[in-house]
């Protein structure tokens, strides 16, 4: 089939790519020409793992010509459906803020005006319920002059996809949901997503409406959230009682009720998806006259890790005047994205107490910098140089490079470190916490 994706973020660049490598062509459209180049020059736009391999493949002089970019709405009219893949950034009460998705789906609109063959928009983008059916396909439709359902279709497909391994969640899927009103609709996505299924040993296909599949995201995200905010309590109550919080989640996780994954406790969630995606529920379901204590309950074990982390750090040194060291400032290992960080949070904190902070982190460095351009930070060439006379140490991302750092640690004046992710091995010498151990 021939695609249309608008947005290439973390999301557009990743199913645009992702179905180029599917066999289907795909041309991905974006407001910024910069982005534009960049994936025709086959090179990927943001770091993701697995991704510049494939952007090489499919694009670029190079490439096998499945994936192009462009700034012009027109190469929609070519295309038989079209992703919307904008951003749905949140206000400050919590809630979505969709101006920028009716922006992109009016310019649709307007362009599938020139269109006589029925078209169908899909939205991939995190939405609240009713959002695609109440605010996204009658803006298009409008736009467009076309009636809903008779030449123009509009469904919801939602993403599960984690910074760091987005390319594989999405080509080896565990459910694909495919949320439609009406049957014409459906099928048009089923057929998109049909080498998919094929390739990944057919996963679950779950067929529903457009406001079912807008909730099933975020119940999704709701609950690994909250599953993680428990391991964090949980862990919370373990450092109280000396317990190794790692030892019980390693035995709880045996449960089949429970299961193994998301119980490292720590620092807590970040991103893009968790934070946005919890504040929108409780924010759409405080909306509709209910309270979901359970999400609210989430939310605040997560906001108390890194003052905790620096609870214990504050035991051991007064760090004013003081270097800290802080090791990690992605949100998760394997990406760039910083929003919403626990190393955000935790250099707030440390600059409050008249630190002086040397950050290192792989690959997230210039978006840190970007993020707070005016921040009070002094980046390092590498982990070493941050350890380099630093008085304590503070892990915020686990990444696997920071758990071999043995003769970096000698260099430090004083081997005070507290690690809120559980890679560093305590050593002889070393003045260890770990947030949960």
């Amino acid at each position: 089939m021939y695609l249309s994706v608008i947005g290439s973020g973390y999301v557009g660049t990743t199913i645009a790519v992702c179905f180029a490598e599917l066999g289907h062509d795909v041309v991905n459209v974006d407001i910024d020409q910069e982005t534009v180049e960049t994936l025709n020059g086959g090179e990927a736009p943001i770091h993701e793992d697995g991704l510049a391999d494939l952007v090489a493949e499919h694009a670029g002089p190079n490439g096998t010509g499945r994936l192009r970019a462009t700034t012009d709405y027109e190469a929609i009219l070519e295309t038989e459906a079209t992703f919307l893949c904008l951003p749905t950034p949140q206000r400050d009460d919590g809630s979505i803020d969709l101006s920028i998705m009716r922006a992109g789906a009016a310019s649709l609109g307007e362009t599938l005006a020139a269109k006589d063959d029925r078209h169908t928009v899909i939205v991939k983008s995190t939405v609240i319920p009713r959002s695609t059916t109440d605010t996204i396909a009658p803006t298009v439709a409008d736009a467009a002059g076309k009636t809903i359902g008779a030449d123009l279709g509009v469904g919801m497909n939602p993403e599960f996809l984690r910074e760091g391994s987005a390319v594989r969640d999405f080509l080896n899927p565990d459910k694909v949901v495919l949320g439609a009103d009406d049957e014409q609709t459906r099928d048009v996505m089923a057929a998109v997503f049909e080498p998919l299924v094929e390739r990944a040993g057919n996963p679950a296909v779950v067929e529903t409406d457009t406001k079912t599949a807008e909730m099933i995201k975020y119940a999704n995200n709701g609950f690994l959230a909250t599953k993680i905010s428990l391991i964090n309590d949980i862990g919370n109550v373990c450092k109280e009682f000396g317990i190794d919080a790692y030892e019980v989640a390693d035995a709880i996780g045996l449960d089949d009720r429970i299961g193994e994954q998301f119980l490292r406790s720590g620092l807590g969630w970040g991103g893009s998806c968790f934070p946005k995606d919890t504040n929108a529920i409780i924010a759409a379901a405080k909306a509709e006259g209910y309270d979901p204590t359970m999400l609210e309950a989430a939310v605040e074990v997560n906001e108390h890790q890194p003052k905790r982390l620096l609870e214990l750090l504050d035991a051991h040194v007064d760090v004013a005047g003081k270097r800290v060291a802080v090791l990690g400032l992605a949100f998760k290992p394997g990406t760039d994205d910083v929003r919403n960080s626990r190393a955000v949070p935790v250099i707030e904190r440390l600059a409050a107490r008249g630190a002086e902070i040397v950050a290192y982190d792989p690959v997230a460095m210039e978006n840190m910098r970007a993020l707070d351009p005016d921040a009070d930070i002094a980046y390092a060439d590498s982990a070493a140089d941050a350890l380099d006379r630093a008085n304590a140490c503070v892990v915020v991302t686990d990444w696997d490079a920071f758990a071999t750092l043995d003769e970096e640690f000698e260099r430090m004046a004083e081997q005070v470190v507290v690690d809120g992710r559980r890679v560093v091995e305590p050593r002889r010498g070393m003045t260890y916490e770990g947030l949960t151990w």
